[in-house]
């Protein structure tokens, strides 16, 4: 019984080590401006993101938590990463639909997360 309680406690230890609180804070620093306003260098992460294209270590990087973060409201985000992540659904929403489109297809097809999103980043056209 003392061993099965000893390999408990080590298995729930080992579950808590691999599944950090925070992703990795490694690309909080990319200019997310200088990606956004060039739209040669934006296609490259969408395609990536749709399995359409090559992708970057910061976009592997990415596409590995975007399902979870979707899902938890990026619960496991930095506040920087929450942040960037909100500039860039808007700029997606606002400037680039058939990108979000394509997006919203991949991960999240039934609009179960993205219609939050969608109403409070939505610019209201004047």
């Amino acid at each position: 019984m003392k061993s099965f309680v000893v390999v408990c406690f080590f298995a729930v230890v080992g579950v808590a080590l691999c599944r950090p609180e925070h992703y990795t804070d490694r690309y909080d620093n990319v200019n997310l401006d200088e990606i956004l306003d060039n739209r040669r260098l934006l296609e490259p992460y969408v395609k990536c993101m749709l399995d359409k294209g090559k992708c970057t270590p910061d976009g592997k990087e990415l596409k590995s938590h975007i399902k979870e973060a979707l899902e938890n409201n990026c619960g496991k985000c930095t506040e920087k990463q929450k942040s960037g992540t909100r500039r860039v659904i808007g700029h997606l929403i606002n400037n680039e639909k058939d990108y979000w489109n394509q997006l919203t297809a991949k991960y999240d097809p039934q609009r179960k997360y993205v219609v939050k999103y969608e109403t409070e980043l939505r610019k209201v056209a004047v």
